[in-house]
């Protein structure tokens, strides 16, 4: 499988082998940059040595030819506003052409046997703990939703939708931790979240609001806990 070799080339040419002082001449001349063209050669020489076989000498270029585009693309059309969703744009795009390359190498890739059961599963698992169990939740306990004059500073305080990504996050560690079997990793979550959340909440003063966020966790880290049993069955 070529794929993983052509992955971890394009990690050290992407960000171990480039400078930051690349980076910025790029962002600066754009396509005018000499560092642009270096970069490019790094990736195709990168991925030739990765994949160490003369015959397959049209991936190395294509990959060198494909990141030129999307590289160009980022840099023509990026700015201070777009630079971070570029970023990813950028590195999704990379990763779909060395997927795309694996699989014209193995013809005989058959999408059934990646998606079967199992998979399936456990793709559907990942999903539902993100986004859909927010919702899930955020619906479940806005009947107790506590409007204090505590609450709404502590939300001025707090970054974006911040309280929506820690959740996922901890939903999907504690997910990890029951697949590989290591169930202390749950208690050590819950443990940090109690110790840097509800140190805050106690400034509060607020007992509603503190019970609030603790039946949030406990539903979140209880769904995350039984999606884990779910899957390994």
């Amino acid at each position: 499988m070529i794929f993983i070799p052509l992955i971890l080339a394009h990690l050290l040419g992407d960000f171990l082998l480039q400078p930051n002082s690349w980076v910025a001449d790029k962002e600066r001349k754009k396509a005018g940059s000499v560092y642009l063209y270096l970069h490019i050669l790094l990736h195709t020489v990168l991925a030739f040595v990765f994949l160490w076989n003369i015959e397959l000498w049209w991936i190395a270029a294509t990959i060198g030819f494909s990141h030129f585009l999307i590289d160009w693309a980022k840099l023509t059309f990026q700015n201070a506003k777009t630079k971070r969703t570029w970023f990813f744009v950028d590195q999704l795009l990379h990763v779909l052409v060395i997927a795309a390359l694996s699989m014209l190498y193995f013809p005989y890739f058959i999408w059934e046997d990646f998606f079967n059961s199992e998979s399936l599963k456990l793709i559907t698992a990942v999903v539902f703990l993100t986004v859909p169990s927010s919702i899930f939740i955020k619906t479940l306990i806005s009947i107790w939703t506590p409007v204090t004059v505590e609450h709404s500073k502590l939300q001025t305080e707090s970054l974006v939708n911040a309280g929506k990504y820690i959740g996922i996050l901890e939903r999907l560690l504690v997910f990890v931790f029951i697949l590989v079997d290591h169930w202390e990793g749950v208690g050590f979550m819950i443990a940090a979240k109690s110790v840097f959340r509800f140190s805050d909440l106690a400034e509060a003063k607020q007992r509603k609001l503190t019970e609030y966020v603790l039946i949030g966790t406990l539903l979140s880290f209880g769904i995350a806990v039984l999606t884990g049993i779910l899957v390994k069955i």
